[in-house]
Formats: structure tokens, sequence, C-alpha cells
């Protein structure tokens, strides 16, 4: 089993983090749930679901019949590290539900800021604690733009934890979560939008969206354990 290096500067969070999904593993398990807001009233898609769970991948998911699953070929102009980076497309809304997976422990590269101010790739390991890091720095980078951001911790029926993060203001991406098992898989997930952001104008949609994430993250499993 892959030991997860922790450094000083993380331990305390990745310490509470992992404390929080050992308190809810022997208790009752629970179904993530979004705080709810208001719908603007205009027409939008019936809900219904069916399943990904394509051969070799490691996790599964329930996802909206009116969106398509894209592999990524590059995520903003990066080529992904593996072959289980795909993207939730929703073509109706002109967005899409990026999604990145690690292993933790494994190789991958990474880019590292020169003196110069350029980026050098460089062959590192997915440490776990690294990862979490990084997922509140790209939402943190939000901060320029956004009035606010909000993070809620994530525990499923299915053994899933992680952390689900909304961005107010016109923030690129205004919801992100990122999934785990704390020792083999890590995912992150972002909603994009092929347009100028606009909190007010995206709202309906994003609004609508949000359930649509719950459930898969609600239904999301990892296949490997």
């Amino acid at each position: 089993m892959y030991k997860v290096v922790i450094s000083k500067k993380h331990f305390s969070f990745v310490f509470l983090f992992i404390f929080s999904i050992s308190i809810v593993l022997v208790s009752c398990n629970s179904t993530y749930v979004s705080k709810k807001r208001g719908y603007f009233n205009i027409e939008l898609p019936q809900r219904s679901y069916q399943q990904f769970d394509r051969e070799g991948f490691p996790y599964s998911f329930e996802y909206p019949v009116y969106a398509d699953i894209v592999k990524d070929s590059t995520f903003f102009d990066i080529n992904p590290e593996n072959p289980y980076w795909v993207n939730i497309d929703f073509p109706q809304f002109h967005s899409k539900i990026f999604l990145s997976y690690k292993m933790i422990g494994g190789k991958a590269l990474y880019k590292i800021k020169q003196i110069d101010g350029t980026y050098k790739d460089s062959l590192g390991t997915n440490y776990f604690d690294k990862m979490v890091n990084d997922a509140f720095t790209l939402t943190n980078k939000n901060n320029v733009v956004s009035n606010s951001i909000n993070d809620s911790l994530i525990h499923t029926s299915n053994g899933v934890s992680g952390v689900f993060f909304k961005v107010g203001g016109n923030a690129a991406t205004s919801k992100q979560f990122f999934l785990t098992d704390t020792t083999k898989n890590f995912i992150r997930g972002a909603l994009y939008f092929d347009v100028t952001p606009n909190a007010d104008s995206l709202k309906p949609v994003q609004d609508f969206l949000q359930a649509d994430m719950d459930h898969i993250i609600n239904t999301f499993k990892w296949k490997n354990r």
C-alpha cells in the first residue's frame, strides 16, 4: 500500500480531513446534498440519468441523458497524464464538467516555475497532501473575480469522500470538487461554461446543474478499492 507523505505545512488540514472521514465511516453513511437555492422559472430538460461504467476505468457514476461523455485529449493545452480524464459535456448549456483523475503515489509531469518566470516539465509523484493543496490553490485562483468561496465536506454511502467548492461572483468556474479514498484514487471536477462568466445570467443553469453534480457525486464509485 502506498504510504501517504504529509508535509508539515499541510499536516493540519490533511489530518482533519482524514479524521473526519474516519468518524463518518464508523457512523451512518449519509448522502451528500448541497445547499439549495431558488430556481428561475425557465424551461429545462426532464431529469433522467444513465450509467457511465467504461471498461478499464477505475471509477463509475451516473450522469444526465442530456449530457455526453467525451474523452479529454487536452486540458487547457495540457496533455492528460492518463486515459481516465473525461469531460461531461452539456451541449445545450454550452458547458462541461472536466474530470481529471490521478492515482495516489503515481508518477506525473508537473510544471515547475523557473527563475526567469518560465515553466519546465518535471516528473513528480502524486502525493495525497499535494493534490489536496493543489485543489484548494486552483479554487483560490478565482479570488480576483469572486466575492466568496465556500467549501463543504463530502461523505457518501459509497465510501467516497472529498470537498465541494462554491465560488461566488463572475469566476470562470463557480463549482468545483475533488473525490478520493485517500489511499489510491483522486479525481477533481470543475464546471466550465464556453461563454464569458456572468453570475446573474448563468445562475438558472448553474442551479439546475448543481443537482446533476450532486447526483454524479452521490452515485460515484471507485472500482479498484
